[in-house]
């Protein structure tokens, strides 16, 4: 069997029990070496045969899980392999091979850096929706950043995209966005380097143009946390409310 495990952001003890005791018993683990930190792999057995899968092509990869596909095989990914981590084409080979796969989910970095600010990204009145995306470089994007750029009420997460914040922000003031709007971004989410940078679309660049790793760009008012509304949750109803103050 061949399970895809999600890593999570980057702190180890964010592995979900299910990987972890899963990354216990496999005999094979082939790993992200660049985005998945080697603490992770501390839940493997000794005898594990233990490879980092940093510069392997796809015909490497799927040869190498023909090669142990008799054997209980971790393929790690960071964060939740449905985000970004390429298990797509890797599960359109095992249905063709016959090799039966599995799927762990883990926790993507966009809600890792969340619970490290502290913030929710479904503020009532402000946003009810999230987007997780990145911004259009060498990698195409079907989703032009001007159309991600309109949905002005959404909460944004760029991954992928640090070496591309000046294009965000032109394109951001270009389509009427304030200078002040925050922008926000996490380096190395819950990983124990993690960095915070808060400023605004106008100022955000020059205060990360030193990185060049991993790291997520929040975009957006909602960032405020500011309801504009009320919970209709968590508040009585006004008919409600003024038969309680009769009583």
């Amino acid at each position: 069997m061949i399970y895809f495990i999600g890593a999570g952001p980057g702190d180890p003890e964010l592995v979900t029990v299910k990987a972890m005791n899963i990354l216990k018993i496999a005999d094979v683990v082939l790993y992200t070496g660049s985005l998945v930190p080697k603490e992770v792999l501390s839940w493997c057995k000794n005898d594990a045969l233990v490879v980092d899968s940093q510069g392997m092509k796809y015909p490497e990869i799927f040869e190498f899980l023909t090669t142990h596909k008799d054997k209980i095989v971790a393929r790690v990914h960071t964060g939740d392999p449905s985000i970004y981590s390429t298990i797509a084409k890797q599960i359109e080979y095992l249905k063709e091979q016959n090799i039966q796969y599995s799927v762990i989910p883990g926790i993507t970095a966009a809600f890792g850096a969340a619970a490290s600010l502290g913030i929710e990204y479904t503020i009532p009145g402000v946003s009810q929706t999230i987007i997780l995306t990145r911004i259009e470089g060498k990698t195409p994007n079907p989703e032009k950043l001007e159309n991600i750029l309109a949905c002005k009420n959404s909460s944004l997460a760029f991954y992928l995209s640090i070496l591309l914040i000046k294009k965000l922000k032109k394109t951001a003031l270009k389509l009427g966005y304030s200078a002040d709007t925050p922008c926000w971004v996490v380096e190395k989410a819950t990983w124990k380097e993690e960095q915070i940078y808060k400023g605004t679309i106008s100022n955000i660049e020059d205060k990360v143009s030193h990185i060049k790793g991993v790291a997520l760009i929040l975009f957006g008012d909602y960032l405020h946390q500011k309801e504009t509304e009320e919970s209709h949750l968590y508040v009585k109803p006004l008919i409600k409310e003024l038969e309680d103050k009769k009583c």
